[in-house]
């Protein structure tokens, strides 16, 4: 039973990130943008992680860390430079 709940929850997810990157393609202004990639990496992070526990294995938690403190790091990146025109003063 565990295993039909963890496929129906990543066909639920797989369906959030295409809806992410409708709102990253069609977005109408670039913070709308960068929130779209902000949450299509919180749900690969999810996909990752629902992938690790159909499979049994933690190998794929490291790479889930890994994605979340890549895409927190992008995301305040975006956040500077939409606000101060430059990442780096």
């Amino acid at each position: 039973m565990m295993h039909y709940a963890l496929w129906i929850t990543m066909a639920m997810v797989i369906a959030a990130v295409l809806l992410n990157v409708y709102r990253l393609i069609r977005g109408p202004d670039a913070p709308d943008r960068v929130l779209a990639l902000d949450t299509l990496y919180i749900n690969a992070i999810a996909l990752i992680i629902l992938l690790a526990m159909t499979l049994g294995t933690r190998l794929y938690l490291e790479a889930a860390l890994l994605i979340a403190v890549m895409g927190f790091l992008g995301t305040v990146a975006m956040a500077k430079y939409l606000k101060r025109g430059s990442v780096i003063e």
